[in-house]
């Protein structure tokens, strides 16, 4: 989104990154604790420079240099969220994080905050990882993601938000999936029960609703709840009449001389 052009003379570039050697112990100093005063223009000029050369830690820092020596002028509002911008693509996320944090804090009501509650997202939104791993980046994305959409409905980096919130939620179901069919293969039925309600309860619109019901026809079988598999099959053939899974619980239940139920108390019916 955001996107730094222009080009300075090297000679500053290395002015302002230079390793200060101090002592006789040859001992380095972190190029942020070196300063070198400079106009706020002049070190935003290098910080663009290095960004547009793809140098991005070291443009966060140099856009968070011109905050440290001129934190009052127009320039330091515009760095802290470059720094946050660049830290991110250099997947320095939780410096990400932490930049686009301060920012919001800093400045609640400017119009490039909405971006920074996307950055937060995005920068745990690209650390997810495989069903069969820890999910806490998905939820901290999902939590990050609707908090923007909450906050700034109508903004592009909502729109972009609702699609990514979409797929996170995919992503958990997925998950819950995963450990419900762990149970279940390990005769913990009512464990298992307890994972794919939680697919149909808080993530119905996720392409794994018709499994998890299939799955809890099956369990409720298996564990000899006849009536609450007839309501997880009937629930299932309303609701995806076409799907493959519905025809295997179907067949489930006719194995048993039962038919999904027409009309229930079960907890079920008040979710569809």
């Amino acid at each position: 989104m955001l996107r730094a052009t222009g080009r300075i003379g090297s000679a500053l570039v290395r002015l302002l990154l230079v390793t200060v050697v101090l002592g006789a112990n040859g001992c380095a100093r972190d190029p942020r604790e070196a300063y070198v005063e400079r106009p706020a223009e002049e070190l935003y000029q290098i910080a663009q420079d290095l960004l547009a050369r793809g140098e991005y830690r070291q443009a966060g820092r140099a856009f968070e240099e011109v905050e440290r020596q001129h934190p009052y002028s127009r320039l330091a509002v515009r760095s802290q969220i470059m720094a946050a911008y660049a830290y991110y693509e250099a997947n320095d996320y939780e410096e990400a994080i932490a930049a686009a944090r301060r920012f919001i804090e800093l400045h609640p009501g400017d119009p490039d905050t909405p971006y920074a509650h996307y950055l937060i997202g995005m920068s745990y939104y690209e650390r997810i990882s495989d069903v069969q791993r820890d999910q806490e980046m998905t939820e901290e994305a999902l939590k990050a993601f609707e908090e923007l959409i909450r906050r700034y409905p109508d903004s592009d980096y909502a729109k972009d938000a609702r699609l990514k919130v979409d797929l996170v939620r995919d992503h958990l179901a997925g998950k819950e999936m995963e450990i419900g069919r762990y149970y279940q293969k390990r005769g913990q039925y009512l464990a298992a029960i307890n994972r794919f309600r939680t697919v149909v309860e808080r993530y119905q619109t996720t392409s794994h609703v018709p499994e998890a019901l299939h799955r809890l026809t099956e369990c409720y079988l298996a564990l000899g709840v006849r009536e609450e598999a007839q309501n997880a099959a009937a629930i299932l053939g309303h609701n995806f009449p076409g799907s493959p899974w519905y025809e295997r619980a179907y067949a489930l239940l006719q194995g048993q001389k039962l038919e999904p139920a027409r009309k229930s108390g079960s907890w079920l019916f008040g979710l569809f």
